[in-house]
């Protein structure tokens, strides 16, 4: 049986000292989980994934498309990326992780949706910031194919739109950051985006400016610590369809 804690490992990192750690909760008969923090504060834990669950879900269910490009900001325990892979419609799936640590435990199978990821030829992982490839359209995320377009991006990477992990991430957060990341779409392409909070009037304001269509959802899920329910949003927000007559392929 394994410890009741372990740290399986830790690192310095731009953002701080990275730490993953295994541990078994005797309050829930010992169930193993999984946790990521950064210095003292919980970035990701396997015992809340739902709502990471969620938005690949809904930003799926919206795109009527045979087959989709996605990108993910922000790699964490690989929920996200795992929900979006489960539809055979997902032809690739570009993750784009700024703390390589992350990848590493992943390519190492630290963590437990580890080899699924890596051995799934849909899915890769670039070490890179998302937001510095958000601001540039010619670039893309995809360093493969430069400036292609994407059907769904899907970022979990801040706390919420008003607490990032670093402060040069506000940036994206306003008209002109979320304009440049719309310019990744291709028509009728989602954006969804994960925050630790419930859904805010002013966030899903801010995303109305910049796409025609958004919504914002509440999701609910257990929290054994507490006794009681946590909730977290998931907003998704889509890029125009083409006007009859004038779309082309990409």
């Amino acid at each position: 049986m394994n410890a009741i804690f372990e740290e399986l490992d830790c690192r310095q990192t731009p953002l701080g000292e990275l730490s993953l750690r295994r541990r078994r909760l005797l309050q829930l008969k010992g169930q193993e989980i999984y946790e990521i923090k950064l210095d003292d504060h919980f970035l990701m834990s396997s015992l809340f994934h739902e709502a990471e669950t969620k938005m690949a879900e809904i930003s799926l269910d919206i795109v009527f498309k045979p087959q989709l490009a996605v990108v993910v900001g922000g790699l964490g325990l690989g929920y996200t990326a795992a929900a979006a892979l489960a539809d055979p419609r997902v032809g690739s799936l570009v993750v784009v992780e700024y703390l390589a640590p992350v990848i590493s435990w992943h390519k190492k199978h630290l963590v437990p949706l580890g080899n699924q990821l890596c051995t799934d030829p849909r899915c890769r992982m670039i070490h890179d910031d998302f937001f510095a490839r958000s601001r540039d359209v010619d670039q893309g995320f995809d360093p493969a194919f430069p400036g292609k377009k994407q059907d769904i991006i899907l970022l979990d990477i801040d706390h919420t739109p008003n607490r990032v992990l670093h402060r040069t991430n506000t940036r994206f957060y306003t008209p002109e950051g979320l304009t440049e990341l719309a310019g990744h779409l291709a028509p009728g392409g989602v954006f969804a985006l994960w925050s630790d909070d419930p859904p805010e009037k002013a966030f899903t304001a801010l995303l109305e400016t910049v796409f025609p269509e958004v919504h914002a959802y509440t999701v609910r899920f257990n929290n054994p610590f507490t006794g009681g329910m946590a909730e977290n949003a998931v907003y998704a927000a889509r890029k125009d369809l083409p006007a009859a007559g004038h779309s082309r392929a990409r």
